[in-house]
């Protein structure tokens, strides 16, 4: 497949001002849209709690909606997940996470008669055997480690899967949002020799798997879901940081790179096309609703670097037709190098966009979003290894190296005239 004959070039070039102008009306919507309406982090980035259900029966998504806020949930995000294996599958998003407060975890140290360095109790009514000697919370809240002072199981010790003396369930009963997780399995020996009892909280997954069946009934809401994450908002905010500085630490290597391999003249370019591409696709997912999480950071990271992978061939023809083509100037040098070039560009990028498509309509969540942005990335790559990165070159060649260029061949022609023998024509 060839689109344009040996030999013959296109202007590529002669319509730069029309796709820069389009291209600088993209990045300035791509930048409104950041502000405003403004980025749909995820629970990754954000923070919160992701629960996924299979229903047993079919749910609309608004009443699964006001289900959960009834539940105590607010400003819940309810999305129907199409082409799982499984049918009326939902995925429900809150920002509340299980995490324990001080003053809930200090509760449960006085609920659990932890003793102080003395060995006094914390409160009056703790007996001998119920004194604990050390708690520990994992870093998601919804376990608690024990240590007892005297061996947890009594007659029944030997057997791990022994209740402890004390009534765990009873003596956390009086503390605004701590319950016991139900099954059998809760609270467990976990070490009898140590006296170690281990026992796990509802986390804000069971809250609402929990709720949900007693607002929409048990014969329509599972006993488990498919699937709980959670992330504390710190940690998001962390992870949002280092995704920032990943792609800006992407960028700056790849202009250092561009710029060994080449000279000055190209990295500028180079940095500029991936810009715009990151840019658009961020830009893309706000106007199309989709949450920015670490899938999409992945996406524009792949993006980066197929974008510039497209860029260095242009270019590297590009300077590769300069020491062929020596009665051209740089605008007739770009547009022969990318004519040469546009074959192979137009069926590797279609390749990859048609490649993409069965994701975007048959993969699942971050599947899908991740097939979107890289749509968007691998079609304004292409396109700005054209219409971006090649201007801006021939730009930074005309106005910073063209001068000093034109200087040396106008001293080298004057050095030629003088070396000239006399009486030479």
């Amino acid at each position: 497949m060839r689109w344009f004959k040996p030999g013959q070039d296109f202007d590529f070039m002669g319509k730069r001002p029309y796709f820069v102008g389009a291209s600088l009306v993209f990045m300035l919507m791509s930048a409104v849209l950041l502000f405003v309406p403004g980025i749909r982090y995820g629970t990754d980035f954000k923070g919160g709690t992701e629960v996924e259900i299979a229903f047993q029966k079919p749910v609309e998504a608004g009443a699964l909606r006001r289900a959960v806020q009834r539940v105590g949930f607010s400003s819940p995000d309810v999305v129907a997940v199409t082409g799982a294996d499984v049918p009326h599958v939902f995925l429900i998003r809150v920002q509340e996470v299980t995490a324990l407060s001080e003053e809930q975890k200090k509760a449960i140290q006085s609920a659990l008669c932890l003793v102080d360095d003395r060995g006094k109790p914390p409160r009056e009514g703790c007996a001998e055997e119920q004194r604990v000697e050390e708690v520990k919370f994992s870093p998601g809240g919804d376990k608690v480690s024990a240590r007892y002072s005297k061996d947890p199981c009594g007659p029944a010790q030997g057997n791990e899967a022994c209740p402890p003396r004390a009534d765990i369930a009873g003596q956390l009963g009086n503390i605004a949002g701590i319950k016991l997780r139900r099954g059998a399995g809760n609270p467990v020996v976990q070490n009898p020799r140590d006296h170690k009892v281990e026992f796990f909280l509802e986390s804000r997954a069971d809250q609402i798997v929990n709720g949900l069946r007693q607002e929409l009934g048990e014969d329509t809401v599972p006993a488990d879901p498919r699937r709980a994450e959670w992330i504390g908002p710190k940690a998001g905010k962390q992870l949002r940081d280092a995704a920032l500085i990943s792609i800006a630490i992407s960028l700056l290597a790849i202009m250092v790179y561009v710029a060994f391999r080449f000279d000055m003249r190209f990295a500028p370019g180079g940095v500029i096309a991936l810009f715009h591409d990151v840019l658009i696709a961020v830009g893309a997912n706000v106007l199309t609703g989709r949450e920015v999480s670490l899938s999409t950071v992945a996406a524009l990271l792949t993006i980066v670097g197929y974008s510039i992978n497209d860029t260095v061939i242009v270019y590297d023809r590009i300077r590769e037709n300069l020491g062929k083509q020596r009665k051209m100037n740089f605008l007739q040098v770009i547009n022969r190098s990318i004519t040469e070039m546009f074959d192979r560009t137009i069926r590797t990028s279609s390749t990859v966009v048609v490649c993409l498509i069965p994701f975007m309509f048959l993969g699942t969540g971050a599947i899908k979003d991740f097939a979107f942005t890289m749509q968007v990335g691998v079609i304004f790559g292409t396109y700005s290894s054209i219409y971006i990165a090649s201007p801006i070159t021939e730009w930074i060649d005309r106005a910073f190296f063209g001068a000093k260029l034109r200087k040396r061949r106008r001293a080298r022609r004057r050095r030629t005239a003088t070396e000239q023998p006399e009486g030479a024509v």
